[in-house]
């Protein structure tokens, strides 16, 4: 999972969300909430909501064997005592089909308010099925946009308008995407850590050296990994921006009118990075896997580019050991100043809303402070927020990511422009896995031809 928002209102209401272990470290897990919290808001009428993913039953986290709360219980303990006149009626959407699923009730009228994936809402609005929000952000003296990071709550396809001039969506949790080494396998190859901002130099320069039969255990390890089947290539995203890159100079709303510069100097570096980095990567990589181990102690892998960390945090949760935690170290991104490509999940509401004052209050809720806390503590959802002071102090993982969110542009190369998913993507994963077979394909011949292909394909929007 490619952004943020919330509501001053919320914070009239006394909400004190307490982790039933009292970890001095802000252990994530079961929640309860104070019963102290209060009506913010006497609007009334019923709003019908999508959500993609949430789980919405209390459970047990498979990893750490903390009992989660659920959002049903989540909104009965906050959202009913808060809109008492407001009433929910949800839909869970699994991931799986929610594109097409969400696109169906859009449609259709049959919801009024979503929360999906980034690139799925850029899809929705770009297909006139989402309604802009400036009215009730202009309207509403209690909605602060201050809240949220300012890279994504300004730039973000999956929130505003492709042209940039209005808002649609609000972010609500952003993705993990950070570059993480294993501190021991360095040590055993007496490699120095990477920089806290590695570049794409550096990061291949060291991963040479730990390619080969480890020299204290005598084990083969591989100096990096990162995705060669990706839906979005996020690696090559973080290393167009490094090499100034932008694909092009245009914006998604009139896609007839973008000048591709994909055939660049800058473009073909990026690509032949990855294929020499490809050579270093187990060989599994190109089907996306071959990192299993990777924050585990059996790990073979010296550095995943595009890592969440995801699985290091929930094993210190789990059993409170620093082990794992202390040898897993986050870095910032391979992009220029650390940037690469951000995932944002927004809030977005329908064109054919019935309720659109109900139902922008029921956005601010989703996408406050309050509910991220609970999304983070919970389900460790990464907070779209400047000040998410319910981070553990040493989860770096999220909070590289949120330094990320907070600096980085999107350009043309961003999985809400259809021609690069389309073409651009499965042209640079068969690069790679033809890279990895030793067969290398002329960097600057394929982009030459997605160059002559995105020129048809803007011709062809007109």
């Amino acid at each position: 999972m490619r952004r943020r928002w919330q509501s001053v209102c919320i914070v009239l209401l006394v909400m004190i969300l307490t982790a039933c272990s009292s970890s001095a470290e802000g252990e994530a897990g079961s929640q309860t909430y104070n019963s102290e919290v209060q009506k913010v808001s006497d609007v009334s009428g019923t709003v019908r909501l999508s959500l993609a993913g949430w789980q919405l039953e209390n459970g047990i986290d498979p990893v750490t064997g903390q009992e989660t709360t659920g959002f049903n219980q989540y909104v009965e303990d906050t959202f009913k005592k808060m809109y008492p006149n407001i009433t929910l009626e949800v839909t869970q959407v699994p991931w799986e089909n929610a594109q097409a699923k969400q696109r169906a009730q859009l449609m259709s009228g049959d919801v009024d308010v979503i929360y999906t994936g980034g690139a799925f809402a850029a899809q929705y609005y770009n297909e006139g099925l989402l309604r802009d929000l400036d009215d009730l952000i202009d309207k509403d003296t209690t909605f602060d946009p201050g809240i949220y990071l300012e890279g994504i709550w300004n730039s973000s396809y999956s929130t505003r308008s492709p042209d940039g001039q209005h808002q649609y969506g609000i972010p609500a949790i952003l993705g993990k995407r950070v570059t993480i080494y294993d501190k021991q396998i360095f040590a055993d190859w007496g490699v120095e850590p990477l920089s806290e901002v590695p570049t794409p130099e550096e990061i291949l320069e060291k991963a040479k050296k730990m390619t080969g039969t480890d020299p204290k255990t005598g084990e083969q390890t591989y100096g990096l990994w990162f995705s060669g089947n990706s839906i979005n290539q996020s690696t090559f995203v973080a290393l167009s921006y490094y090499f100034g890159e932008k694909g092009g100079e245009g914006t998604l709303d009139k896609p007839g009118d973008i000048k591709w510069s994909l055939d660049t100097p800058g473009m073909v570096k990026a690509l032949e990075w990855m294929g020499e980095a490809s050579k270093l990567a187990p060989p599994a990589f190109v089907n996306g896997s071959g990192e299993e181990n990777f924050g585990l102690e059996n790990n073979n892998v010296a550095m995943v580019l595009d890592n969440s960390g995801t699985t290091i945090m929930s094993e210190f949760r789990a059993n409170g050991d620093k082990e794992l935690l202390d040898r897993y170290v986050p870095v910032m991104n391979i992009g220029k100043d650390g940037t690469g490509w951000v995932a944002v999940d927004p809030i977005i509401m329908a064109k054919k809303v019935e309720n659109p004052e109900a139902s922008w209050e029921v956005m601010k809720f989703l996408a406050s402070y309050d509910t991220q806390k609970w999304a983070y503590l919970n389900f460790d959802y990464t907070p779209t927020l400047k000040k998410a002071d319910f981070v553990e102090e040493n989860n770096g993982f999220v909070q590289n990511a949120m330094k990320m969110a907070d600096i980085t542009k999107p350009t043309l190369m961003d999985e809400a422009n259809p021609f690069y998913n389309s073409e651009i993507v499965p042209a640079i994963n068969g690069y790679l896995s033809e890279s990895a077979n030793g067969k290398t394909p002329d960097a600057k011949a394929l982009l030459e031809r997605l160059q002559s292909r995105a020129e048809d394909w803007s011709a062809n929007q007109k």
